[in-house]
């Protein structure tokens, strides 16, 4: 079972997504929100995904987009540093990333079947990773972070948007 971080693993930003995540088995409820994010966009048509809660916002097809961005983009991390690659990764600006896609064009059921794709890849990413490895350090977006500390922020993001669509767009 995968430990949860200690705050010396990782930048304060990102306790905002750790401490989302539960304790327990981190990869049920990896599986968990698989689920609930499946069953909550299985609800939403192409209509309904491209809306806004306020003017500015992202669509609910940008959210779902953002979540599986980000995925990708934390568990390449999550792979450099726990083999044991010391370069520094650079960060990324989701807002450039949301200005450069078109996601409001591609229908739900293919945003979430990349969503489901990316997290099946999380899956197997975590199966090849040795238990010695979770504590290795790497630095990503200049800051000092485990490839441990990588895998929680992977689900605490997802979970922290889980929260705003159902308390902003539902």
């Amino acid at each position: 079972m995968l430990k949860r971080p200690e705050k010396e693993e990782y930048a304060p930003y990102y306790e905002t997504y750790i401490s989302k995540v539960p304790d327990g088995d981190y990869e049920s409820f990896l599986q968990s929100q698989l689920e609930e994010i499946t069953a909550l966009y299985s609800k939403f048509d192409d209509k309904k995904g491209l809306h806004r809660y306020a003017p500015g916002k992202w669509s609910l097809k940008e959210v779902l987009g953002h979540i599986t961005d980000t995925e990708r983009v934390m568990s390449y991390r999550m792979l450099r540093i726990a083999r044991g690659d010391t370069t520094k990764l650079p960060g990324f600006d989701q807002d450039v990333f949301i200005a450069n896609t078109s996601f409001d064009e591609v229908s739900i059921e293919d945003l979430l079947h990349d969503f489901q794709a990316v997290r099946q890849s999380t899956f197997t990413l975590l199966k090849t990773i040795a238990d010695s490895a979770w504590s290795r350090a790497g630095n990503a977006s200049t800051y000092d972070i485990t490839a441990r500390a990588l895998a929680y922020v992977i689900a605490g993001h997802a979970q922290h948007h889980i929260s705003v669509v159902q308390e902003r767009y539902v």
